[in-house]
């Protein structure tokens, strides 16, 4: 079973299960981005936190959600990867 097929049967069996998720969408975005980002430029987490000067732990932190970056943080990783920091509310 597919991830999207999973995740589809489960949101049909709770609604609770669906609010939760979708409350933490932008979460989801941002760990989604910043791993499609550094496997684009080709980076391991170790090269990448060299690069943006912190730790290891704090890119594989940001990439399980499990980290609250700043703005500045971000613009860091986006410049480390050649790529520019877009921010949409909508």
């Amino acid at each position: 079973m597919k991830h999207s097929e999973y995740k589809a049967r489960a949101f049909a069996a709770s609604s609770a299960l669906k609010a939760e998720y979708d409350a933490l969408e932008a979460e989801y975005q941002v760990m989604q981005m910043a791993i499609a980002a550094r496997t684009k430029c080709k980076l391991t987490q170790q090269e990448l936190a060299r690069k943006i000067g912190t730790s290891q732990a704090n890119i594989s932190k940001l990439e399980r959600g499990e980290l609250n970056p700043s703005i500045a943080f971000l613009k860091r990783f986006a410049e480390a990867c050649d790529m520019r920091l877009s921010i949409t509310i909508g």
